[in-house]
């Protein structure tokens, strides 16, 4: 169940783990849906692949949820509350990936991850691209949607008044969100680009605030999770070390990275990621369907869309680390010359 980790599967891991981390500082996502794919696309289990990756969020998330919170951009509220409700959704996601592992093996395990993954990616990824591209040919600033707009008037008690979000709402609608990142996070290893966009589109946060305050709900239903997993021998203790040590070191550069980008750019850099990484897990279901005896197909074309996926893999996690450095560098340079102000300023 546990691969082999010769030199070059290590320096693999500590890549994704410095991608992952990177990503994660930046939008405030786990980087799981660089991490997991990352694992899987060496040949770990899915399960293993989520259960590792989950073990190594909540110390890397406490991190950049500190690095930001001194920044101003953590909504530490909502960040809580949320993660209370993430948590129940952690426990049932666990049941659930359990019952599959234990039903149908590996085989099934993986095709389901990698289904979960491509319908989730390629359609919040589509939106949020959509979103940044029509902000940045606008040129205007980042607006609460309308759906968040109209459930701020909704008034069901309790009301909470989110400070730094700059948010009134009703702690039910914060409910669901937060569940719902709990059960992605634990069935795909995948909630921080649930709760994100949750944050933004649902209950109104800037991506500044979501993207940081997002980072406070991965550390609570990543310990809790953390604990469930560990329980079912699921853990590889050895992936899990790999990644948070490289990961430390690329969510410290992320969380500076925010400080000098616009609002949009989080959002470009996410959907991009995104939509990527759907194609390397859609190249590799065919692979998961003949190994379930669903379909028929020779093994050169399996290990052929199986190095695609690694591929493009590899191109998801060059692309981001890319983008995300490029504007870190350009925009400290800028400040340096007096053009821009740091985000922490701003925002309201």
């Amino acid at each position: 169940m546990f691969i082999d980790l010769n030199p070059k599967n290590m320096l693999f891991i500590l890549f994704v783990g410095f991608v992952g981390g990177l990503v994660s500082g930046f939008i405030g996502s786990g980087g799981a849906f660089v991490l997991t794919p990352g694992m899987m696309s060496l040949g770990v289990p899915a399960a293993v692949a989520v259960a590792s990756n989950m073990c190594h969020k909540f110390p890397k998330a406490m991190v950049g949820a500190y690095k930001r919170l001194k920044y101003g951009q953590v909504d530490l509220k909502l960040g809580l509350i949320m993660g209370v409700s993430a948590i129940a959704g952690v426990q049932i996601g666990i049941k659930v990936q359990e019952f599959i592992f234990n039903a149908w093996g590996d085989a099934g395990s993986n095709l389901y991850v990698s289904l979960a993954f491509v319908a989730i990616l390629v359609t919040v990824g589509g939106y949020v691209f959509r979103d940044a591209m029509k902000i940045a040919k606008t040129g205007g600033d980042e607006k609460p949607s309308k759906l968040a707009l109209a459930i701020q008037k909704i008034n069901i008690p309790p009301m909470i008044h989110l400070k730094t979000a700059n948010v009134r709402i009703s702690v039910w609608f914060t409910v669901p969100v937060g569940f719902a990142t709990g059960l992605m996070a634990a069935t795909i290893a995948v909630g921080g680009f649930v709760g994100v966009p949750g944050m933004m589109y649902v209950i109104g946060a800037s991506s500044l605030v979501a993207s940081a305050s997002e980072l406070v709900v991965a550390f609570t239903m990543g310990f809790a999770g953390s604990v469930k997993w560990a329980m079912a021998g699921l853990i590889d203790i050895r992936l899990t070390l790999l990644i948070l040590a490289a990961s430390l070191f690329g969510v410290q550069l992320g969380a500076l990275g925010t400080t000098y980008v616009k609002d949009h750019l989080i959002k470009v850099v996410m959907g991009s990621i995104m939509l990527i990484v759907a194609v390397s897990r859609g190249l590799a279901i065919p692979k998961y369907l003949a190994d379930l005896g669903l379909i028929s197909l020779q093994p050169t074309t399996a290990e052929m869309l199986m190095k695609a996926s690694f591929a493009v893999m590899a191109a998801a996690l060059l692309i981001g680390a890319f983008i995300i450095l490029k504007n870190m560098i350009k925009g400290m340079k800028m400040e340096k010359q007096g053009e821009v102000k740091v985000a922490t300023h701003h925002i309201k």
